[in-house]
């Protein structure tokens, strides 16, 4: 994979603005969130409908923004945000369908372990954000899709093509720098999150650099979002007494 973003002066002040939002303010943003969240999820019924609806705002705001580095710069074409198709399609359909069956059958596990009571593998860190009711349910599979799309467009798409065209960094450099980045996003679950971003960014990153499209990417990363933001949620906190 090569790419050759020749950004604009305004592309770049652009994209400098949103690469140091995803540095910094994004994990800061994140972290009091899902904090607030977490305080007050039993108390207030519709806190999970407010905070999906905020991030999935959000992150279509980010995306536009992204889209509009791109166009204030003529020199940079849509195939260096990898917004093209795969370098190879049979082989990016091969992998698709073999992400969507680790999904499914890993979701079918944890799925299993709930109603056996045991304990689900990672499911502690996001509690605060697994649906009750069908609403919710929809809306976190709503928000697990917007965080597919809009996150692989900013963290590989963007930061890549900003970090080669604005830093002048070769595309491995620019691309070890976005899952740095991606990897800070994890901090608002705590220093195990940062760690499982960064493996999660990494495999993003190859599979973007192994195909040259953001396809795969963004069919992985809702998938997986999907399967997460779905699992069975713990039973609400209760009061001493037995009140809720």
């Amino acid at each position: 994979m090569t790419i050759s973003p020749d950004l604009s002066a305004a592309g770049t002040a652009a994209g400098g603005a949103l690469a140091a939002y995803l540095l910094l303010g994004e994990p800061w943003l994140g972290r009091r969130m899902y904090a607030s969240l977490a305080r007050h999820r039993d108390a207030r019924p519709r806190a999970l409908v407010r905070y999906f609806t905020f991030s999935i705002v959000c992150w279509w705001a980010l995306a536009a923004s992204a889209v509009a580095v791109l166009l204030l710069s003529p020199g940079t074409s849509a195939a260096d945000f990898g917004l093209a198709p795969p370098d190879d399609a049979a082989y990016t359909a091969l992998l698709v369908l073999l992400f969507g069956v680790v999904a499914a059958v890993s979701g079918r596990h944890f799925h299993a372990l709930a109603r056996q009571g045991k304990h689900i593998p990672g499911r502690d860190a996001v509690a605060a954000m697994l649906p009750r009711t069908a609403a919710e349910r929809r809306l976190a599979v709503a928000a697990a899709v917007t965080d597919g799309l809009c996150a692989e467009l900013l963290y590989r798409g963007l930061l890549i093509a900003f970090g080669v065209g604005a830093l002048g960094l070769p595309l491995y450099a620019a691309a070890a720098v976005s899952v740095a980045v991606y990897a800070v996003a994890g901090w608002y679950q705590g220093g195990t999150g940062v760690a499982v971003f960064a493996l999660f960014g990494t495999l993003l990153t190859g599979l973007y650099l192994a195909t040259g499209s953001l396809l795969l990417p963004v069919a992985v990363h809702v998938m997986i979002s999907v399967r997460d933001l779905t699992l069975p949620a713990p039973e609400p906190a209760r009061a001493p007494g037995g009140a809720a």
